[in-house]
């Protein structure tokens, strides 16, 4: 297999492990918890299924940031970044900025404060934010997927030729 193919399997398989976490969480974990008598349960349960689902959501991250770049760096194909033709890129990169900066900055240095500071006082208000932007984020996420895959495989925007 060469170094191309490799950063792809790598890219796709960090690609699953991420928007498939980002996807349970949205769609099973939030809604089981909405159904969760009192906002100290609700906050327990996240706390010990963020702590050991985010080291894997960061790994992940950025192994799909090395390996994304790594291939566009491989390609030469910097320059589908001046085409709209190729507005999936630009989806996909927005999505892992939005990602990393939530992983690595967000989380760690403002929400977690401020969810330790605001969840008791205004749980439902704090749940039902932290449930709009995880919808937001997975359905952001997917459109990039979508868009990637069929963009790849030459599908472009209609009016476009490939």
């Amino acid at each position: 297999m060469d170094d191309f193919a490799f950063a792809r399997v790598l890219h796709v398989l960090g690609v699953v492990l991420w928007i498939g976490g980002v996807a349970m969480v949205t769609t099973v974990l939030i809604p089981a918890m909405a159904q969760m008598k009192s906002a100290s349960e609700r906050k327990e349960f996240f706390s010990r299924v963020e702590s050991r689902f985010a080291p894997q959501a960061r790994f992940t991250t950025l192994l799909v940031g090395l390996s994304g770049f790594y291939m566009v760096h491989i390609l030469n194909a910097w320059s589908r970044f001046a085409e709209l033709r190729f507005w999936w890129m630009h989806a996909m990169v927005l999505v892992w900025v939005m990602f990393t900066l939530m992983l690595f900055v967000v989380e760690p240095f403002v929400l977690r404060r401020q969810i330790n500071n605001t969840a008791d006082h205004d749980a439902g208000k704090t749940f039902a934010r932290m449930r709009r932007m995880h919808w937001i984020m997975l359905s952001l996420s997917l459109i990039a997927v979508a868009g990637a895959v069929a963009g790849s495989h030459g599908w472009m925007l209609p009016g476009e030729s490939s």
